[in-house]
């Protein structure tokens, strides 16, 4: 039995976060995460409706599924019927029920058992709905947590009309990466330390994707794995549809020099090499190269060419890094704290360098961070947390690097 001294908490800490977060998306992430956490649910989504294509959005999940960015038409499956006819609904078994949509089910990966779902209702109107999955300890959803939801929902409907959210749906595209319940195990002592413990993410075309958690949460063992620096324990890593889980070394040496691009929080350019020079040595070992000098243009440092690493300043060199990367013409740039040795100014430098990469190079980036600024930039942001997805959201209008303040 929930106090209403419990309750009232959450709801406080949902309102607080809808008040002072500068982005709503942000606000509707950690709000979901309370109220998933207080009803005990594996899983949980926000849904808004797109009235132009008829469709529900997905804008936040909460758990280990990958379902941001995914859309169903009205009607279709639970969630579909609760957004159409504005009616919350327990469901102790999914399967039995008649509005169950197997074709959901199948995207995510998930199984489903039991669910809450409530309609966002705004004057009437609604807008959306919230949907939470399975009882973490295998019980049944009751009428208190639905209740908490239903509150959480007025919440929302609210925050939507003041701040006037505009859905900006994402185009579904085809994962160029994707990791399916991948892990990881160091042996330690005369144990095992696991630090990736089931991630599951799609890392799709032309998207600047952040992904944030705590030291030690496993983002850089997960960067690893995917710039095939390091090799998984268990589950499957696709590169273009094509399974690359146990790649062999030549496998590996191709798709680092071709396919992937680094950006390190150290530079890690060569001190006796100009900055010409630092990206000629990396494009020499490369299919289809740019040319040095073009690759310095597009980050605003042609005219430092003939400069060597020590005649620059630390934003310059991280420059020099980032057109070393892009020189290889790569599908991926995977960024590991690109802007944490550098001040506001000269990091903001950096990130608009990165944004028009993704924007006009259709480059994807995927970068590690742990300012949280940052992911206003970003198209998706992803939570780790103990070495598990806790959390992705879709940002329907992120922000640019000019924007941004810290």
């Amino acid at each position: 039995m929930r106090s209403n001294g419990k309750k009232l908490q959450a709801i406080w800490r949902i309102t607080e976060q809808l008040r002072t977060s500068d982005q709503l998306e942000d606000a509707l992430s950690n709000g979901l995460e309370i109220i998933s956490d207080e009803v005990g649910s594996e899983e949980g989504s926000l849904w808004l409706k797109n009235e132009d294509e008829k469709r529900l959005c997905a804008i936040v999940n909460v758990g280990s599924t990958s379902i941001a960015g995914i859309s169903i038409a009205y009607g279709q499956g639970i969630a579909g019927s609760v957004a159409v006819d504005g009616t919350s609904v327990i469901v102790e078994d999914c399967t039995k029920d008649e509005r169950f949509s197997s074709s959901v089910d199948e995207e995510t990966g998930f199984k489903t058992k039991s669910l809450i779902c409530v309609p966002i209702k705004n004057e009437g109107e609604t807008l959306g709905c919230i949907q939470l999955v399975n009882k973490r300890d295998g019980g049944l959803f009751c009428d208190e947590d639905l209740a908490l939801c239903e509150d959480f929902a007025s919440i929302i409907a609210i925050a939507l009309e003041e701040r006037g959210y505009s859905l900006i749906p994402q185009t579904k595209k085809t994962p160029i990466i994707s990791l399916k319940n991948v892990t990881k195990e160091y042996k330690s002592g005369d144990g095992v330390l696991k630090v990736l413990k089931g991630i599951d993410l799609d890392i799709y075309e032309n998207e600047f994707l952040v992904v944030l958690g705590e030291s030690g949460c496993g983002k850089s063992t997960m960067l690893n794995i995917i710039g095939g620096m390091d090799t998984l324990t268990d589950g499957t890593v696709t590169i273009d549809g094509a399974d690359f889980s146990h790649p062999s070394d030549q496998d590996l040496t191709d798709y680092r020099r071709n396919y992937i691009g680094f950006i390190f929080q150290s530079y890690n350019l060569m001190p006796n090499l100009t900055a010409k020079e630092n990206i000629e040595f990396i494009a020499e070992i490369s299919k289809d190269p740019m040319k040095a000098e073009d690759a310095l243009d597009k980050v605003g440092l042609l005219s430092r060419a003939d400069n060597f690493p020590s005649q620059m300043s630390g934003g310059q060199q991280q420059r020099v890094s980032i057109a070393r990367a892009i020189a290889k013409r790569p599908r991926l740039i995977l960024a590991d704290e690109p802007t944490a040795a550098l001040d506001f100014q000269t990091g903001q430098e950096v990130l608009k360098v990165i944004e028009d990469i993704v924007k006009k190079e259709g480059t994807t980036v995927v970068m590690i961070t742990h300012n949280v600024e940052i992911a206003k930039m970003a198209n998706r942001v992803i939570k780790l947390k103990s070495g598990k997805v806790s959390s992705i959201r879709t940002n329907s209008h992120p922000l640019t690097a000019a924007e941004l303040s810290w």
